[in-house]
């Protein structure tokens, strides 16, 4: 196989991988959602990740074994894991407030972040049409965001949430990028589940009991500080479902910018908004307004035309007109 077929190869599984990827976070969305009312946010995510770590184990002894997990790089690990954990709290207190497909659109800078830091981070060429996208995409999240949008009786601070998260996975998939050439995708999860565990635990120390939840009535607020409880029997089977996912999805997105370039697989992520809105009609009554509408018009497009761009740019030979 010669290298631009590997490089091809590589590019296309990169692809299935992100959209994998994507499902399945969908998936995990709505259930973390339903779950929101009862039970504390890092109380949710411990158990996901306990499961979510069995499931990376198998993965790892099936690309290899044990020294998988070896590296010389602990430190970026370590901040990469810790992106993750922050970009993972910050969404999913905003699914409590805001309605999901408003939660999800809002969300969708991070593939603008990825595309924008994927200059000073990987040394990536954006030319100035991707650039000119990537504004349109930002005016698709304002438009979401714009006075007179359906935010489910959330206060206008949430949406800093998501925003904080997209910021955070954005840097934490380039460095993934940098981290790939030489961890695997299974040992890249293990390293975030196991730092998902230990944060979790901590927080449980400090307030599991739920002395700081005592008279917040907001709901993102009342997700983070709630006291553990012990899970309802018809709610185990989602407790299950999300740590399962947790672990593919680690796998998954992982795999993704370890085999293909940042800009190229990026925008694929933009699969999540339609799946937030069917989701959000079919299990919580959620219908997108006018500015959402617009908005996910925006967005598609210009992670549209990124890709096309992407595409050309490889499929040509080197020169200006290989420059979009």
């Amino acid at each position: 196989m010669t290298a631009d077929a590997a490089s091809h190869r590589a590019t296309r599984l990169g692809i299935a991988a992100i959209l994998l990827g994507v499902l399945c976070i969908s998936v995990n969305d709505v259930a973390m959602k339903r779950l929101s009312g009862g039970y504390p946010l890092h109380q949710l995510v411990f158990v996901r990740s306990i499961i979510g770590l069995s499931v990376s184990v198998a993965l790892l002894h099936l690309e290899g074994g044990w020294h998988l997990l070896r590296t010389d790089r602990p430190g970026l690990h370590a901040l990469r894991a810790v992106l993750v954990f922050v970009a993972n709290m910050t969404f999913f207190a905003a699914l409590a407030a805001l309605p999901l497909a408003t939660a999800t659109a809002v969300f969708f800078v991070a593939p603008l972040f990825t595309t924008l830091l994927s200059v000073p981070i990987l040394g990536a060429h954006v030319g100035p049409r991707r650039l000119l996208a990537v504004g349109v995409g930002f005016l698709g999240v304002l438009a979401m965001t714009a006075p007179g949008a359906d935010l489910g009786g959330a206060p206008r601070w949430a949406l800093a949430l998501p925003i904080v998260a997209a910021l955070a996975y954005a840097t934490m998939q380039l460095l993934t990028r940098k981290l790939g050439a030489r961890s695997r995708a299974s040992a890249l999860t293990i390293y975030i589940q196991v730092m998902f565990l230990v944060i979790t635990a901590l927080v449980y120390l400090v307030a599991g009991d739920g002395r700081f939840a005592e008279g917040i009535t907001d709901p993102s607020l009342l997700f983070l500080l709630r006291a553990w409880v012990w899970p309802a029997p018809q709610d185990w089977g989602l407790l299950v479902l999300i740590g399962t996912l947790a672990g593919v999805v680690g796998y998954t997105l992982s795999q993704a910018y370890r085999l293909a370039e940042a800009a190229t697989v990026a925008p694929f992520e933009y699969a999540a908004l339609p799946l937030a809105i069917f989701w959000g009609w079919l299990i919580f009554g959620e219908l997108p307004g006018l500015n959402t509408l617009t908005g996910i018009a925006l967005i598609g497009g210009a992670g549209l035309y990124v890709f096309l761009a992407e595409g050309r740019r490889a499929s040509l030979p080197p020169g200006p007109q290989n420059r979009p």
